[in-house]
């Protein structure tokens, strides 16, 4: 006989199954190869989920969340912990692959991820900047939505270029995305790039001369 346990657990593994077909082979994957995956009978996808469509959403939900807790475990962790860690897990490349999935596939779910990731990561950045980790921002948002397009576009710009990419081996798709991004993307948000404020400064000044200054640089401005 099942029991609650049962159902809970055969739930989360479906889930996490769910989440590893369509990060290897896009969302069109089929409820009996999830289902295959998971090592279960088909039945119980609808039995667990009722639809494709609620299992989506359940496995961007959680998505959303592991992204979260690794984004917060790197920002607290030091350094040198941090890089000792490395080459980043599996569990990992997982995420990155299900987000690039997402965002790429576009539609209404894809834009619906990308404006939860923006959400999440603009929360995340607030509370980096209140506790000196990060510089503020004249416009937070702003500044987030620019690095989760920036960050997501530049990896679907990489395998657009090398579209012999597997993405199902998660673990190489993170190593090879780190080794080619860690060092430009720490050098750049640790040293900037360039080396006075005169193009911000100009930016700045003609911003204020029009009628309709973007929302974040009306009224007070950060001090210099």
């Amino acid at each position: 006989m099942r029991t609650a346990q049962d159902d809970l657990t055969g739930r989360a593994r479906l889930r996490d199954a769910a989440i590893e077909c369509f990060a290897a082979q896009g969302f069109d994957e089929s409820l009996r190869a999830i289902a295959a995956r998971a090592g279960v009978s088909a039945g119980l996808v609808r039995h667990h989920f009722g639809s494709k469509e609620m299992l989506r959403a359940e496995c961007d939900a959680t998505v959303l969340q592991r992204y979260r807790t690794l984004k917060t475990e790197s920002i607290n962790a030091d350094p040198a912990s941090l890089f000792a860690q490395l080459p980043a897990s599996r569990e990992a490349g997982i995420l990155l692959v299900y987000i690039l999935r997402s965002v790429r596939d576009g539609g209404a779910a894809g834009r619906e991820f990308l404006e939860h990731m923006v959400a999440e990561a603009l929360e995340f950045s607030m509370d980096a900047v209140a506790r000196g980790l990060v510089v503020p921002s004249r416009d937070e948002e702003a500044r987030v939505r620019h690095l989760v397009r920036q960050s997501v576009g530049g990896l679907i710009v990489q395998l657009a270029m090398h579209p012999d990419t597997q993405l199902d081996d998660f673990q190489g798709v993170i190593e090879q995305f780190y080794a080619d991004s860690m060092l430009p993307t720490l050098e750049l948000y640790s040293e900037g790039l360039f080396t006075d404020r005169t193009y911000l400064d100009e930016y700045l000044a003609y911003v204020a001369g029009t009628n309709n200054p973007p929302a974040g640089l009306a009224g007070e401005q950060l001090p210099r």
